[in-house]
């Protein structure tokens, strides 16, 4: 019995350990090309460096502007989450604690925008932002994105706030509180989990938008790091090393956003399923 229960751990250990490789080798991939010249690159692409060719960072921040994009990228991502959790906290409690046939019908709508391809919508939303004169500028970015994903914000939300006892509230509501004050006081500060799941969520995928931030500010100052970083590809020729220290620039962030985060970001999907 313990040389089968031995052997089995093993395996499952030895398993464990491949499919942690696997996951561990894009990375090292990634960053050994981010280091090397273009020239070892083409000889040895998957070898270590010989040299870390740190010069390739300095090209591409120079190279592709990448301070500025940064600064585009930060503002579209910050205003965007800030508008997703302020209007999506606040649709979702009241479409989960108001329990209605208009707001059962709502919620269903919301959710009905988790299932149509983004696909559809892309040219006449592109019409819309070319008519109201906001193409090249953050403010269609913004729009867009906040759109886009608060059907999943205020799934993510309502699923955990039906997980909640209303013990709270109602004891906020004998003492007086309106719907406003009861919210902020006592509501939005037990939704701390589930909004650093928000902010990881909707954060990543604001960031590493590409298509979007291509037809609405593409060759602008208002560009993107997707769309910086994407000016690095030639048409008939690929400096390596420089795009893939682009895009390590570019993932920086998100790896410390999700450092400090990643907490909430369990809690809060654990708390969501559970409810």
């Amino acid at each position: 019995m313990s040389r089968r229960f031995g052997a089995a751990r093993l395996g499952r250990e030895a398993l464990m350990v491949l499919v942690a490789c696997a996951f561990i080798f894009p990375f090292y991939v990634f960053f050994t090309v981010s280091m090397k010249t273009q020239a070892e690159v083409a000889s040895n692409p998957l070898g270590l460096p010989t040299t870390l060719n740190l010069d390739n960072f300095a090209t591409a921040w120079d190279r592709g502007d990448l301070g500025e994009a940064y600064l585009n990228s930060i503002i579209v991502v910050a205003l965007s989450v800030l508008i997703l959790v302020g209007f999506g906290s606040m649709a979702a409690y009241t479409l989960a604690r108001r329990l209605s046939r208009l707001s059962t019908v709502a919620y269903l709508v919301f959710l009905v925008g988790l299932m149509i391809p983004l696909q559809l919508g892309m040219v006449p939303l592109y019409q819309f932002m070319n008519s109201a004169n906001l193409l090249g500028t953050w403010t269609a970015l913004i729009l867009f994105e906040a759109g886009h994903q608060l059907p999943f914000t205020i799934f993510l939300y309502a699923g955990f706030i039906r997980a909640l006892p209303r013990e709270y509230e109602e004891a906020a509501r004998v003492d007086g509180a309106g719907p406003v004050t009861m919210f902020r006081r006592i509501v939005f500060p037990l939704l701390r989990p589930i909004t650093g799941t928000v902010v990881i969520l909707t954060g990543i995928t604001t960031w590493n938008d590409f298509l979007t931030p291509l037809l609405y500010v593409g060759g602008s100052s208002q560009q993107t790091l997707p769309v910086a970083i994407y000016a690095f590809r030639g048409e008939f020729a690929t400096d390596w090393g420089v795009l893939f220290a682009g895009m390590a620039i570019a993932i920086i962030p998100l790896l410390i956003v999700y450092f400090f985060l990643q907490k909430y970001f369990i809690i809060g999907f654990a708390s969501g399923i559970k409810g």
